[in-house]
C-alpha cells in the first residue's frame, strides 16, 4: 500500500477526490475506466477512498496503455467478486491510426484466486508467454489474448475445462499443446494469423467446436481428425501453405463454410470441390508440380495469392510468391526474399493532409498503402505495383512512388505501365515495408557534384543548364533540378497584361546546407518573344523565390546578367527558385507571387445530384472543370439534378465542407461530419465524391421540401502563401457555391399501406454489439430499399444457397426483405455478421451500400464510447459472458 500512497502526488489529487470520482465512475458493480487517459490513477484513488465498494466490483475495464498500470495490477487480487476483467491495449494510436499495444507483460500470481472470473480479455498487449495464474481460474469461460507476442501455450492449457471461447489471433504461435483437445466445451477457437506449421491430432477432440479459424498460418497439411468435429459450422483455412486436405471434411454434417483460398492446392478431393460452400480461389489447381531442376528465378512456378476485400494479411515463405489484392495492388516476392515464413499485413488509407505532405506542384494519384511489419529488411528486393489515377492532363511531369520512413517522405525509382487504356500502374522495388503512395511531380533531374565540378541539364528543356566549376565544393553533394514551364497565354491570362512574358520556372535544391565555394553558372531561356536583339534591359527582371514560394525578390541588380540571342546567363552561390520576367510593371515581385500561387490552383465545379429511383440519396462531388461534362454524362442515367455550380479555385489537398440547408439535413453523427457539415479533401485526380442519405424534419406527406446544399472552404494546405490564407478568412470568403435540392412529396414505398413493412412481419434485430456498433431492423430496411435487382447476387455472397433463394417469392420488394431478414436471423449470433455483410456488398458491386453500413457502424461505436464516458457503464460485458459474445476483440483484428 505504500506504492498507492506515493501515487497521490503523481495523480495531482488525493483520496479526498474519490467520492466525486465514484459518483461518475463507480456505478452499481461496474467500473469502466479504459475510456479515461488517467483511468489507472482514478482506479487507485477510488480504491483508497471507497475500498469497501470497489472490492465488490464485478465488471472492470482498464487500459494497458496507462503508465500507472503496474501499480494497479497489485489491487486486482482484492476484487474477489470480479466476473469480467478487460485489460486491453489499443486505446492510443499513432499518427497513422495504428493501435498502440499495451505494456502488460504478466499478471500477479494471486489473480489465479479470482474464483468468480468468467471473462478475461488481455488483447493488444505485450505478452510473450501466457501468465500462469490464468490456468488456475476455475470458472473462466472466455479468454482473449489476441494481438500479443505469444510463441507457445502452456502444456496444461487444457486444464481450463470450462472454456467456451478462446482467441489468440495475431500472435506468433508456432505449435499447440496436445492438451488443447481436453477443452471439451470449447465452441469457438480463433488461432488465425500466427506461425503454426502443424496441428496436433488432439484438435479433433473438440466435439463442441462450431467455428475454427486457422487462417494466415504456415500449415502444409491438417490432421484427418478434424473430420471428428461434428458440430463444426465454419472452418477457415485460407492463406496457409496447404498442399492437401482430407476428403473426410466433406462428411461434416453442419459445415456451411470451408475457406481454402490462397493455399498451394494443386488438386482437391472431388467430394470437397463440389461443395457449394467451399472457397478455392488463389490455389494453383490443375497445375503440375515444378521439377526440382527448374530455375527458381522463373516466376511462373511461384505460388499465386488472390486476396478478397475482407482479408488484410498473407504469408510469404522462402520460396517466394505473387500476391494480388482486391484493390488492384500486386506484389512479387522473389525466392529467398524472406528466409523464414513471414506474415505480411496491409491496408489502404484515405490520404490525410495532416501527414501526407505534398510538395509544391505535386498531384496525388492514389490512396496510401501501408505494409507491415515496418522496417523489416528483405534479403532481396520486393516489387510493388500500385494502380493510380490517369495523369492525362499532366504534361512534362513524372509519376513516382513516394514512401514514408517514419520521419520523412522520399521518392523511389519508379517505372510506369499502362495495362489498358484507362489503367495505369506504378512499379517500384523495395527492401523494407512502410507507407507508399503515387504522386505526379515536376520532372526531376539530379546529379552528384564532385570537387572537379560537373554539368546538369533539364530533360524538360535542354537549354536550361547548370555548370559547376572545379573547386565548387570540398565534398561531393547531390543536386536536384526541376522546371515548371509557363506558357505566354497563361502569363497573359493571369496578369491581364498582353505585354508581360516570363521564362520557365527553375527550382534548384541540394542536400547540403553550405553554400557553394565558387559561383555556379545558370543558363535560362529568355521569355517568349524576347531575343538578345530586341531586348530592353530595363524591362527584364531576374526574380529569386524562397523554396516555399512565399517571397519573390528582384535580384537583377545583384548579379551580372549576360545575354546571347536566346539565353540569359548568371551566377549564384545558393539554390532556390529562379524566374526571368519581361514587363513594364514596377513591383514585379508581388505580381510574380500571385501568379505563382495561381499556377498551383485548380478550377473546379460542384455538382449535387439525386438518384432518380430514390431522391433521398444525394451525390456530392467536386470536379475539375475539364471533367464536368464526362462525369455528368456517366451519371445521367441514374441521377438528376441542377446544373453544376459556377467555377471556383482550389488548392491540391484543400479541405471544404458541404452543408444541407432550408429544411434538409443529414446524420450529424457521421464520422466525416464536422459541426453539421460534411467534410471533403480536394485532390484533383481522385474522386472527391460522397453519396449520402438526407432527411427533412418537414412533414412531406402534403408537400415537397425545397432545400439546398452549400459548399464552404475549410483548412488550406500548410504550404499555401500567407496572403492567400488571409484572403480566405471571414464569413463571405468561406462560401463557395449553393445548389438546390428538392425532396418530393412523400409516398408509400412498399405499396398502399404506409407501413414500410407493408404487412410483412419481422422480429426485432440487432446485428453486432454495442461496442463495435449495431445494425438494427431500421438499418436493414434502409439497405433493402436500395438493393434492387442485385438482391440475388448479394444473397449468394452472404452464403445463402440457391435453394433458399429460389424459395423466396416473386414480389421484388418482399424478395429483398425476405432475403436480408432470413440471413440476419440465421447469423444474428455470429460476431462477424456485420463485416460479412459489408464484404458481400462490396463483392456484389454495391460499394455505396457498403460505405453506408460502415458509416452506421462507426456511428454506433462513437455513441457507445460517449455513453460509457457519461455514466461509466458497459452493458455489453454481460453479453461477452455468453459463449458467442466476445465479438469486440475478434472484430478489432479483422
Amino acid at each position: 500500500m505504500a506504492e498507492l500512497l506515493g501515487l497521490r502526488d503523481e495523480c495531482r489529487e488525493g483520496a479526498s477526490g474519490a467520492p466525486a470520482l465514484a459518483a461518475s465512475c463507480l456505478a452499481d458493480n461496474r467500473l469502466n475506466l479504459d475510456v479515461y487517459p488517467d483511468g489507472c490513477c482514478r482506479f487507485v484513488r477510488l480504491f483508497e477512498g471507497r475500498q469497501g465498494e470497489v472490492v465488490r466490483v464485478e465488471f472492470l475495464r482498464l487500459s494497458t496503455n496507462d503508465h500507472l498500470l503496474g501499480t494497479t495490477l497489485g489491487i486486482l487480487p482484492h476484487l474477489k467478486h470480479l466476473k469480467s476483467l478487460v485489460l486491453k491495449g489499443g486505446h492510443t494510436r499513432d499518427e497513422f491510426g495504428s493501435c498502440q499495444h499495451g505494456s502488460l507483460t504478466s499478471l500477479p500470481l494471486d489473480v489465479g484466486n479470482l474464483s468468480c472470473l468468467t471473462h478475461l480479455d488481455l488483447s493488444f498487449n505485450s505478452l510473450s508467454t501466457l501468465p500462469g495464474c490464468i490456468l488456475h481460474l476455475p470458472s473462466l469461460r472466455v479468454l482473449l489474448v489476441s494481438h500479443n507476442s505469444l510463441v507457445t501455450l502452456p502444456e496444461d492449457f487444457g486444464s481450463l475445462s470450462k472454456l467456451t471461447f478462446f482467441s489468440a489471433m495475431k500472435n506468433q504461435l508456432k505449435n499447440l499443446p496436445q492438451s488443447i483437445g481436453e477443452l471439451a466445451v470449447l465452441r469457438d477457437l480463433d488461432l488465425s494469423e500466427n506461425a503454426l506449421e502443424f496441428l496436433p491430432k488432439e484438435v479433433g477432440n473438440l466435439h463442441n467446436c462450431t467455428e475454427l479459424d486457422l487462417s494466415g498460418n504456415r500449415l502444409s497439411s491438417i490432421p484427418d481428425s478434424l473430420a471428428n468435429l461434428k458440430s463444426l459450422r465454419r472452418l477457415h483455412l485460407h492463406s496457409n501453405l496447404l498442399v492437401t486436405v482430407p476428403a473426410s471434411l466433406a462428411s461434416l454434417p453442419d459445415l456451411s463454410r470451408l475457406d481454402l483460398q490462397n493455399n498451394c492446392l494443386r488438386a482437391v478431393p472431388p467430394e470437397i470441390q463440389t461443395l457449394p460452400f467451399v472457397h478455392l480461389r488463389g490455389n494453383p489447381l490443375g497445375e503440375t508440380e515444378p521439377s526440382p531442376q527448374a530455375d527458381e528465378s522463373n516466376a511462373r512456378g511461384l505460388r499465386r495469392l488472390f486476396l478478397t476485400s475482407g482479408e488484410d494479411s498473407f504469408t510469404v515463405t522462402s520460396e517466394g510468391c505473387r500476391v494480388a489484392l482486391a484493390c488492384g495492388i500486386h506484389f512479387y516476392f522473389p525466392p529467398g526474399a524472406a528466409s523464414d515464413p513471414l506474415q505480411i499485413y496491409f491496408r489502404t488509407l484515405a490520404p490525410d493532409p495532416r501527414w501526407v505532405k505534398l510538395r509544391h506542384h505535386d498531384v496525388l494519384l492514389s490512396r496510401v498503402l501501408e505494409l507491415q511489419p515496418h522496417g523489416l529488411k528483405f534479403q532481396q528486393e520486393v516489387q510493388i505495383w500500385m494502380p493510380y489515377a490517369s495523369p492525362q492532363t499532366l504534361h512534362q511531369r513524372e509519376v513516382v512512388v513516394r514512401t514514408f520512413s517514419g520521419q520523412s517522405w522520399s521518392d523511389l525509382r519508379t517505372g510506369v505501365e499502362q495495362k489498358r487504356k484507362s489503367k495505369h500502374v506504378a512499379h517500384c522495388s523495395v527492401l523494407h515495408f512502410s507507407w507508399f503512395l503515387v504522386v505526379s511531380r515536376l520532372v526531376q533531374n539530379e546529379c552528384k557534384v564532385p570537387t572537379e565540378g560537373t554539368l546538369l541539364f533539364s530533360s524538360v528543356d535542354p537549354s536550361i543548364k547548370v555548370t559547376f566549376p572545379p573547386g565548387v565544393t570540398e565534398e561531393t553533394r547531390s543536386v536536384k533540378l526541376q522546371v515548371l514551364p509557363v506558357s505566354a497565354e497563361e502569363i497573359e491570362e493571369l496578369t491581364a497584361d498582353a505585354g508581360c512574358r516570363a521564362s520557365p520556372l527553375l527550382c534548384l535544391s541540394q542536400d547540403s546546407l553550405v553554400d557553394f565555394l565558387r559561383p555556379v553558372r545558370i543558363q535560362l531561356p529568355l521569355p517568349p518573344g524576347v531575343t538578345g536583339l530586341n531586348l530592353d534591359r530595363s524591362r527584364l527582371h531576374l526574380l529569386h523565390g524562397d523554396l516555399e514560394g512565399q517571397t519573390w525578390d528582384d535580384i537583377t541588380s545583384q548579379v551580372v546578367l549576360e545575354f546571347t540571342h536566346l539565353y540569359a546567363v548568371f551566377e549564384v552561390t545558393h539554390f532556390s527558385w529562379y524566374w526571368l520576367w519581361y514587363t513594364t510593371k514596377t513591383y514585379i515581385g508581388g505580381i510574380a507571387k500571385k501568379v505563382y500561387e495561381r499556377l498551383r490552383m485548380y478550377q473546379v465545379n460542384f455538382i449535387a445530384l439525386q438518384r432518380k429511383k430514390d431522391p433521398e440519396q444525394v451525390l456530392l462531388q467536386c470536379v475539375p472543370k475539364h471533367k464536368v461534362d464526362p462525369v455528368l454524362k456517366k451519371l445521367q442515367d441514374r441521377y438528376r439534378g441542377p446544373e453544376p455550380s459556377d467555377m471556383v479555385e482550389m488548392f491540391e489537398g484543400e479541405q471544404f465542407f458541404a452543408a444541407f440547408e432550408h429544411g434538409i439535413s443529414i446524420d450529424m453523427d457521421r464520422p466525416d461530419c464536422v459541426d453539421g457539415r460534411l467534410s471533403f479533401i480536394f485532390y484533383s485526380h481522385l474522386k472527391n465524391m460522397k453519396e449520402i442519405y438526407v432527411t427533412s424534419p418537414v412533414d412531406r406527406k402534403g408537400q415537397a421540401v425545397k432545400g439546398q446544399v452549400s459548399f464552404y472552404r475549410g483548412a488550406v494546405p500548410e504550404s499555401v502563401p500567407e496572403d492567400a490564407r488571409r484572403r480566405r478568412k471571414g464569413p463571405d470568403s468561406l462560401w463557395l457555391a449553393t445548389l438546390p435540392i428538392k425532396l418530393p412529396r412523400l409516398k408509400s414505398r412498399w405499396g398502399e399501406n404506409p407501413s414500410p413493412l407493408n404487412g410483412f412481419s419481422f422480429p426485432p434485430l440487432n446485428l453486432g454489439n454495442a461496442e463495435t456498433g449495431y445494425l438494427t431492423q431500421a438499418n436493414l430496411l434502409s439497405i433493402a430499399r436500395r438493393v434492387g435487382a442485385d438482391w440475388q447476387t448479394l444473397g449468394l455472397h452472404l452464403g445463402l444457397t440457391y435453394q433458399q433463394i429460389e424459395r423466396i417469392g416473386e414480389d421484388l420488394n418482399k424478395q429483398i426483405l425476405d432475403m436480408l431478414f432470413s440471413w440476419a436471423q440465421q447469423n444474428s449470433e455470429d460476431p462477424d455478421c456485420v463485416s460479412k455483410l459489408i464484404t458481400a456488398m462490396k463483392e456484389s458491386g454495391r460499394q455505396d451500400i457498403a460505405d453506408e453500413v460502415e458509416t452506421i457502424i462507426e456511428l454506433g461505436r462513437q455513441k457507445y464510447r460517449e455513453s460509457i464516458r457519461r455514466v461509466g457503464l458497459d452493458d455489453n460485458v454481460l453479453g461477452l459472458l455468453q459463449p458467442q459474445g466476445p465479438a469486440s476483440s475478434r472484430g478489432a483484428g479483422r
